[in-house]
């Protein structure tokens, strides 16, 4: 009986070295996965937030764009913070700047 006792007890002092090497190791492995969030989740996200800023930034007369609500038309006025589109033949709404979701096709330079 007394030997299952011992079977199942803590070990001895052979495990007091390995707390300082754990502690390291742990260290790097948080780094490791950082750098995995780092690379698969922030820095995707902060290059399709500049990408949606220079398009809206470069948005001009004549484009054919869809808001973030699904409607399309052409470009007709453009403010710092306003966006006029005309979505059928004399029918004009004003939508924000921020949402415009994207530009369908470009006007044709002149």
């Amino acid at each position: 009986m007394t030997n299952l006792a011992y079977a199942l007890g803590a070990p001895g002092g052979g495990g007091g070295g390995a707390a300082g090497g754990g502690d390291f190791s742990f260290i790097i492995m948080m780094a490791v996965l950082f750098g995995i969030f780092y690379f698969l989740l922030i820095r995707p996200q902060q290059k399709k937030q500049k990408d949606i800023k220079n398009m809206i930034a470069n948005l001009a007369h004549g484009d054919l764009v869809m808001t973030s609500g699904g409607i399309q038309g052409k470009v007709v006025a453009l403010t710092d913070t306003v966006v006029t589109v005309e979505i059928a033949d004399k029918v004009k709404i004003k939508v924000a700047r921020n949402f415009i979701g994207a530009v369908l096709q470009k006007a044709p330079k002149e």
